[in-house]
């Protein structure tokens, strides 16, 4: 009786929570120009699915969010020079928004349905399905993060990138270009979810022992997973999605033109595709590798 009143009163108090919180980051976050208003309206939605029905998944939304945001106004000045789209603090809208949160948003949803608000540790003896699904979850937001930390950062290295494909030095800004610094942040940028999530869980959920050492597992896996999303993204990008360079506005671009000259990649996906595919792949991988692991 007790632990069923525990349950309907967190079912209560969850969401108004959650709505909370995503209405104070949605308005912060447009006011410091990390969305632009269609992006905000957007991610107050994605935030509060996230927050209303799974806890720990909206923990590595929001480690994400604010590192992701962070690291995109960390020099800013030399990221204006080599970025045709450069936009001040990112200001990102609802199509990029969605494109990096509507699958984990799904299954956030999924989880959601099959155990209502309660979290669960990764043990395929208690679940295989729960575990797939969680793996994904981490597999997500490891692949966004590391990307946008290895984008962010590799920008400001010193050293040249090389292209992914052929490994020749390229022009920062790039498609597909990639650096150490880059390659090296893309895995931090990946263990810093899986931290986020293992120690959430120590604080939320009671695992049995045996269970609960595993999940730190957890670590070195989003490292890999971060480092192979930030990779595959770069591999797209030098195949499929168009480089040029301008001679107009010296500077890197992402379309043809009749001053632009072709430095790699073929005009099929633009940067939104991108990551969505490399999302798409290294959630799947994850998900399949959870449930061997744990």
């Amino acid at each position: 009786m007790f632990e069923s009143s525990l349950k309907m009163e967190r079912a209560l108090i969850q969401p108004l929570v959650a709505a909370l919180v995503a209405a104070i980051i949605a308005i912060r976050s447009y006011r410091k120009k990390s969305l632009d208003l269609s992006g905000a309206f957007c991610g107050f939605f994605v935030v509060f699915i996230h927050l209303a029905t799974n806890y720990r998944a909206g923990v590595l939304l929001l480690v994400f969010f604010f590192t992701s945001s962070k690291l995109t106004k960390v020099g800013a000045e030399k990221k204006r020079k080599s970025e045709a789209d450069y936009k001040e603090g990112g200001q990102r809208n609802w199509i990029q928004v969605l494109f990096n949160s509507a699958i984990s948003t799904a299954l956030v949803v999924t989880i959601w349905k099959l155990v209502g608000l309660e979290d669960k540790c990764l043990d395929t003896r208690e679940s295989t399905l729960i575990t797939a699904l969680l793996g994904g979850i981490i597999g997500h937001y490891c692949c966004c993060n590391g990307d946008t930390w290895s984008s962010e950062i590799g920008v400001l290295s010193n050293a040249q990138p090389r292209l992914i494909t052929t490994l020749k030095v390229i022009r920062k800004g790039t498609n597909g270009g990639v650096t150490r610094t880059g390659l090296l942040a893309a895995a931090a940028g990946g263990a810093v979810i899986g931290l986020s999530f293992t120690v959430f869980g120590y604080f939320t959920i009671n695992c049995p022992s045996d269970v609960a050492l595993k999940q730190l597992l957890v670590i070195p896996l989003a490292t890999l997973a971060g480092l192979f999303g930030s990779l595959l993204d770069s591999l797209l990008g030098a195949t499929l999605q168009f480089s040029g360079f301008c001679t107009v506005r010296n500077k890197v671009v992402g379309k043809p033109g009749p001053t632009v000259k072709r430095i790699s990649g073929v005009d099929i996906l633009d940067n939104n595709a991108v990551n969505l595919v490399s999302v798409l792949l290294t959630t799947l991988l994850t998900s399949v590798a959870c449930v061997y692991i744990f």
